[in-house]
C-alpha cells in the first residue's frame, strides 16, 4: 500500500514525526524552517506581532484550500454592481438590477439573489440568496482583488497556490505542512483536481510536505489498514509476523541485494516497514470512516469495522456525501484536521458532472464554475451557493470542535478557508441579457476566511464603470485605483502571513494588511 505520493519519506522524518507523536508535540516548524528573531520593518513587527506570538507558541494553524474550479467570478458574488451605477455601460456589462445586489450593513461586501433561472440547457431551476451567508461570515471575511497571469485552467490553478512560483516554487499546503506538520500522519492531504491537486517545484522541502492524492474521499480511509476489514483476516500478532519474515526474505533476495541502495527501493521499504504500522496503530480506518453501519446494505461490523464517532453528525451536515463529491471531501477534510491526521486539507469540484445533490438532478455542473461558457449568470450562481454551502458547514463544524480545552479555542481559531479561483470572466454581455456566456479573464478576486484575517475587509476595489478590479498595497491595505499588474504574489503571502508561517528569507512582499490588527 503507498502511504505517500511518490513514496517520498525518509526513515528518519518517519521516525521524528512518530516520536513527536509520542511526546504530544504538534510541530517542528521554527527548528525547520529557521525562525528568526527580528522582522523586517517597524511597520511589520506592530501588525504582525500577534501573528508571531502564534507561530512561536508550538501550536498548529490549519489550512483548507477549496479550489473554485473554472473561475469563480467575484463580481457575480461579494463585490457585484448595480445597474444603476455603471451608468451608460450597465447594460453591455456584467451588472445586476438593482434590487438584486443586496448590502450589508456595516460591511465593503455584497450578495447576489438570483430567482428562478434555468441552468442553461439543463432542466433545473438556480434560486440563490448569498445575504445570509455574508452576514453570517462578513466578521470573518476578506476578499483580496487580484490579477492573475493565466487563463489555463491548469497553469492558473496552480498558480493560485504557488503565486507563480514566489517562494521556490511551494505551495501555500507545502508552506504549511513545513511549518506545522512534522508531527503530524499526513500532514497534506489533497482531493483537488488538476493544478489544484500538483506539488510544487521545490524539491528540496522534506518528503512530508508533499500532498498525498485522494481521489475518493468516502472510501479513502478503508486503505488505511492492511488486514482490518477482511473477513477472517489472521490476529494482528500472526500478521506482522508474517510482514516481518516478507521483509527479511525480500532484503535477502538476489533483487533486494541488487538494489538495496536505490533510492526508490528504500523509499518503498520505509512506508511499509515503518510508515503503514503507524498509521494503523491510530485506527484511521475506523476514526475517518463516515459511512454508516447498516446490515446488510452496508454491513461495517461484519467485517470487523465501525462509522467514525463523528459520522452522525457529518452524514446530516453533508447528506450527499456519497453522490456530491464535495460534500464527501469536505467531511473527510473535517476529521482530518480534527483528529490531527493532517495541517492541510485541499478539496473542491471537478470538471466532471455529479448527480443526486439536493434537487436529485443535478449536484455538479459540467466544467463546475466554467460552465459559464454556457451560461454565465445561472452557472455563477449555482456554483457560488456550492461553494458558500461547504464553506458554512465546515465553519459551523469547526466552530463546535475544540482544540485547546484549556485555552477554550476552538479548531476555527485556527483554521484558514482559501478559495482558489482560476481566473476572472469576461464583463461584457449582449444588451441587457440576463442569460448570456463568458470568457476567461485575468481581473478578479480571492475571498478567504478566518478569525486570523483583518476580517469584513475589501483589499483593492472595482470600478463601477468597468466592473473591473483594481489593486492594493499588501502591507498598509490603501487601495491602488491605477494598480492593474498581476499580484499573486501579494495573495501568497497574505494567506501564510495570516496563519503564522515563517517566511523569513522568502523575499515575499510584505502582506500585514491581510492580518487581524
Amino acid at each position: 500500500m503507498s502511504l505517500r505520493n511518490n513514496g517520498r519519506l525518509s526513515r528518519r522524518e518517519m521516525l521524528k514525526a512518530l516520536s513527536l507523536c509520542a511526546a504530544g508535540s504538534a510541530t517542528l516548524g521554527p527548528l525547520l524552517t529557521g525562525c528568526r528573531d527580528t522582522l523586517n520593518t517597524p511597520e511589520t513587527l506592530e501588525r504582525l506581532g500577534g501573528v508571531r506570538r502564534a507561530r512561536l507558541d508550538g501550536k498548529p494553524r490549519f489550512l483548507i484550500v477549496i479550489g473554485a474550479a473554472g473561475g469563480a467570478s467575484i463580481v457575480d458574488s461579494l463585490l457585484a454592481v448595480r445597474a444603476s451605477e455603471a451608468g451608460e455601460n450597465a447594460s453591455k456589462l456584467n451588472t445586476f438590477p438593482d434590487e438584486l445586489v443586496q448590502s450589508v450593513d456595516g460591511s465593503p461586501f455584497r450578495a447576489v439573489k438570483v430567482i428562478n433561472q434555468l441552468l442553461g440547457n439543463i432542466p433545473q431551476p438556480v434560486n440563490t440568496d448569498q445575504l445570509p451567508f455574508v452576514r453570517k461570515h462578513k466578521d470573518h471575511m476578506l476578499v483580496a482583488t487580484s490579477v492573475g497571469t493565466s487563463v489555463n485552467h491548469a497553469i492558473a490553478q496552480k498558480r493560485s497556490l504557488t503565486g507563480n512560483a514566489a517562494w521556490r516554487g511551494r505551495t501555500l499546503q507545502e508552506c504549511v505542512a513545513l511549518q506545522y506538520g512534522a508531527g503530524f500522519p499526513i500532514p497534506n492531504v489533497n482531493m483537488g483536481m488538476g493544478g489544484y491537486s500538483e506539488r510544487g517545484t521545490d524539491s528540496s522541502l522534506p518528503s512530508y510536505c508533499y500532498g498525498e492524492v485522494v481521489s475518493n474521499a468516502s472510501f479513502w480511509p478503508l486503505g488505511l489498514d492492511g488486514s482490518k476489514g477482511i473477513k477472517e483476516a489472521p490476529p494482528r500478532d500472526v500478521v506482522e509476523m508474517a510482514r516481518r519474515t516478507r521483509n527479511t526474505l525480500d532484503s535477502q533476495s538476489i533483487f533486494g541485494r541488487t538494489f538495496e541502495n536505490a533510492a526508490a527501493l528504500q523509499r518503498w521499504n520505509e512506508q511499509r516497514i515503518v510508515g503503514q504500522p503507524a498509521l494503523e496503530a491510530k485506527d484511521l480506518i475506523n476514526r475517518l470512516n463516515v459511512l454508516p453501519d447498516q446490515p446488510p446494505k452496508m454491513p461495517l461490523s461484519e467485517y470487523g469495522l465501525s462509522s467514525s464517532p463523528d459520522g452522525d453528525r457529518l452524514r446530516n451536515a453533508f447528506p450527499y456525501y456519497l453522490t456530491d463529491p464535495v460534500e464527501g471531501q469536505a467531511a473527510l477534510a473535517f476529521l482530518l484536521l480534527k483528529h490531527r491526521v493532517s495541517v492541510t486539507v485541499t478539496l473542491g469540484p471537478s470538471f466532471n458532472v455529479s448527480v443526486g445533490g439536493e434537487h436529485e438532478l443535478i449536484a455538479n455542473p459540467p466544467l463546475a464554475f466554467d460552465f459559464s461558457h454556457t451560461d454565465h449568470r445561472a452557472a455563477q450562481a449555482f456554483m457560488w451557493s456550492r461553494v458558500m454551502s461547504v464553506v458554512d458547514k465546515l465553519i459551523d463544524l469547526l466552530k463546535t470542535e475544540p482544540f485547546d480545552e484549556t485555552t477554550g479555542e476552538s479548531m476555527w481559531d485556527r483554521t484558514l478557508i482559501y478559495v482558489a479561483t482560476e481566473f476572472g470572466r469576461t464583463r461584457s454581455r449582449p444588451n441587457n441579457a440576463t442569460a448570456f456566456s463568458s470568457g476567461h479573464d485575468l481581473n478578479n478576486g480571492f475571498v478567504m476566511f478566518s478569525p486570523m484575517l483583518e476580517g469584513n475587509t475589501l483589499l483593492g476595489g472595482i470600478d463601477p464603470s468597468t466592473t473591473l478590479t483594481y489593486g492594493f498595497d499588501p502591507r498598509t491595505g490603501e487601495p491602488q485605483r491605477g494598480k492593474m499588474t498581476t499580484n499573486e504574489p501579494d495573495i501568497f503571502s497574505g494567506v501564510l502571513t495570516a496563519l503564522g508561517v515563517d517566511t523569513s528569507g522568502s523575499g515575499l512582499p510584505d502582506a500585514s494588511a491581510f492580518v487581524r490588527s
